[in-house]
């Protein structure tokens, strides 16, 4: 029998776009490689390839600095089939995310980010996944994709649904499980009402169906500024930028977030630094 560790998968979804997926997914990355782990990443969302030109922005900005300390994760882009047949073109994705996933079967944690729409790669992604992380912005509208408030009550949504049948993949594959967690980013101070009525309703959702509701990142135009250079709030030590109290406060946002991902290997990884 083999005894090969598999990397925890964390993958980073929501059918709704501009939740800052690749935003969140690049920090956890980085998190990571900073703390020791050996670290992959897969974009399925490879078309529009949000994560794979944040790498690549990191890529150049590395080579551009070799005195500065810019670790890499090891990253393969996935495709969407372009074959007619659906059943043909199906079957062409999951071999291709599992040679993804076997390229990768040295790393400690693969970080999958996946796209705003509902997708057999976006599917497949769910159904590998340790831990699922879905951003939500702090809004009705984009809560609507995760649930369905029907007089006083609120039943799951379609993104939902999809995530359930994933799980259901997931135990009758190797009868793992998926620790499933809501971010409610981009949080604002502002619109308190709304910012209630949506934390109300993510309480009521999580407690249905199994989910754990975390605080997620502020709206902060930092984010959007580190993209154009691949670099995260995690990097401005190494870069001996002197942080502003909105960047500590994300920063810690960040380590926050770390936090709560429940990472069976972290103990381990502890004892042995």
């Amino acid at each position: 029998m083999s005894t090969q560790k598999k990397p925890h998968i964390i993958v980073i979804g929501n059918e709704k776009g501009g939740t800052g997926k690749s935003t969140i997914s690049m920090h956890i990355i980085v998190s990571l490689l900073q703390q020791g782990y050996g670290v992959g990443s897969i974009d399925v969302d490879a078309r529009q390839g949000s994560l794979s030109r944040y790498i690549q922005n990191r890529d150049t900005f590395a080579k551009a600095n070799p005195d500065k300390k810019i670790p890499l994760p090891k990253h393969v882009p996935v495709f969407k089939s372009g074959l007619d047949s659906v059943e043909q073109s199906y079957t062409q994705e999951q071999s291709d995310f599992s040679t993804a996933l076997e390229s990768l079967k040295d790393a400690d944690v693969v970080v999958i980010d996946t796209p705003g729409t509902d997708s057999n790669l976006s599917r497949i992604a769910h159904s590998y996944a340790d831990t699922l992380i879905t951003p939500l912005n702090d809004s009705l509208v984009d809560f609507d994709v995760l649930g369905r408030v029907d007089g006083t009550n609120v039943r799951p949504s379609l993104y939902a649904e999809m995530v359930w049948e994933q799980k259901k993949h997931r135990a009758m594959r190797d009868g793992g499980s998926i620790d499933w967690i809501i971010i409610r980013n981009r949080l604002s101070s502002l619109n308190a009402r709304n910012k209630a009525e949506v934390e109300k309703l993510v309480g009521q959702l999580a407690k249905r169906i199994g989910v754990r509701s975390v605080d997620g990142l502020g709206e902060r135009v930092i984010f959007r500024e580190l993209f154009l250079q691949g670099l995260t709030l995690m990097d401005l030590r190494e870069l001996k930028i002197t942080p502003t109290i909105s960047h500590l406060a994300a920063r810690q946002e960040v380590r926050s977030l770390m936090e709560s991902i429940r990472l069976p290997l972290q103990q381990g990884l502890e004892k042995s630094a």
